[in-house]
């Protein structure tokens, strides 16, 4: 098998991936793995393209969707 060397990762990242391998159970190593395995057998690459079917899904269905900017707008001015 091929071994990879990620270098330069923040600590905070490190951190996170540390406890969630404690919560899984598995080695950091094993849980970087995991994670690796996991976004590549997902099409996580796709994510985009789910995001454009889902969209056009709800649009067919009749539902409307508003610029989010101008309703961030009117929260913050109403403060």
């Amino acid at each position: 098998m091929a071994q990879l060397r990620v270098r330069d990762i923040p600590e905070e990242t490190v951190a996170a991936l540390e406890e969630r391998a404690k919560r899984h159970g598995r080695s950091v190593e094993a849980e970087h793995r995991a994670i690796l395995e996991e976004v590549l057998k997902s099409g996580a690459s796709d994510f985009w393209e789910q995001a454009d079917r889902i969209r056009r899904s709800l649009a067919e269905s009749g539902r409307k969707f508003s610029d989010s900017s101008n309703l961030l707008r009117q929260d913050r001015d109403g403060r």
